[in-house]
């Protein structure tokens, strides 16, 4: 991972990491016996950041016992040729090649990319159906699913590299028809948005109730451009959105994502980096109301590294999330760190 130090920010969705930065700070882990799936992350190289299996080891291997991890897409080693529509068949590829290094025990303990979800363009309609079975294929048993990522805003300062995407793309037909071949193939769907729009999302999530669908960093929440500066009136908008996105019975939700530039904490500016103590009171409101609202059996811990690793470590981010639960029941703990995602992703783990 390169090191600077100064804060800068990629795309401005979030920071770069800082090892030097980081490094001010650890602490002793909290529950460090307890097993983990982390459940979203990103392995890639690229704008000058390198973030592969050895710096995903370096910060799985900090103290937690995270058991396996899964891969979530990140526009990460396409191929280079070939027609359009496969093209992200090279990511899959390139991420079972991390799994089985590994499943080796040459990197550590952890099976890193147990499951892999990857990307397919929906907009194929029925297209899409030969791209998910070529992936299935690369995935080597480890494919899951995809995401298709519909963020969008009419903010620049807000969606940046979104700004260009497709609005209402979940309502879009076309995409519906390629969404439609999901569930034949027993695969999962992965949503990243921003929390305005909640609406369309769970519109998509009624109309496909033998999908099963996860929404990602906790639906989105905002804090920065026109969202900056109106965290009480953007929160209650945000909970109501969620209390209905949790009514839909094929929904879970990832709690993390909120170390990114997005949310509007801004512990990436600090002179030191957070402890888990002051993750843990920023982001209280946003976890315990996600839990509230889906029950444990349908959230779980993510780490979303590296772009949450902008913000703070690996170390402290888990023990943040342990200082959130740890008025939870052992099954409702169990359930957040590590049953929710197996069950989601199918992992064949005991």
């Amino acid at each position: 991972m390169v090191a600077s130090t100064a804060p800068s920010t990629r795309s401005g969705l979030y920071a770069d990491p800082r090892e030097d930065w980081l490094a001010q700070h650890t602490e002793t882990v909290i529950d460090p016996s307890r097993p983990i799936i982390d459940p979203h992350h990103h392995l890639w190289d690229r704008g000058g950041t390198r973030y592969l299996i050895e710096e995903m080891s370096d910060d799985v291997s900090s103290g937690h016992n995270i058991v396996a991890t899964v891969y979530v897409e990140s526009r990460s080693m396409y191929r280079a040729s070939g027609p359009e529509a496969f093209r992200p068949v090279g990511e899959v590829e390139f991420v079972n090649g991390a799994a089985a290094m590994a499943a080796s025990e040459a990197y550590g303990k952890t099976l890193i990319a147990h499951g892999i979800v990857g990307h397919v363009n929906l907009l194929l309609g029925d297209g899409a159906k030969a791209v998910l079975e070529a992936e299935i294929a690369a995935g080597n048993g480890r494919f899951r699913g995809i995401r298709h990522s519909s963020a969008w805003d009419a903010d620049r300062n807000v969606a940046h590299m979104y700004a260009d995407r497709p609005k209402s793309l979940l309502l879009d037909s076309t995409f519906r028809k390629g969404f439609a071949c999901l569930a034949p193939l027993g695969l999962s769907f992965d949503a990243w948005l921003f929390y305005p729009q909640l609406g369309e999302f769970i519109d998509l999530a009624r109309a496909f109730p033998d999908t099963k669908i996860c929404l990602d960093h906790c639906g989105g929440v905002l804090g920065i451009g026109s969202y900056a500066g109106r965290r009480d009136e953007i929160f209650k908008a945000w909970k109501t959105s969620i209390q209905e996105a949790a009514k839909c019975k094929n929904v879970s939700v990832k709690l993390g994502g909120l170390a990114m530039v997005l949310p509007g904490f801004g512990f990436h500016e600090w002179p030191k980096p957070p402890n888990s103590e002051q993750c843990a009171a920023a982001w209280k409101p946003y976890i315990e109301t996600c839990i509230e609202a889906f029950g444990p059996d349908c959230c779980m811990f993510e780490s979303n590294f590296p772009p949450d690793k902008g913000q703070a470590s690996y170390q402290v981010i888990f023990n943040a999330f342990k200082r959130l639960s740890e008025g939870a029941s052992e099954s409702d703990k169990t359930a957040l760190f590590y049953k929710t995602a197996k069950d989601f992703y199918r992992s064949p783990l005991p």
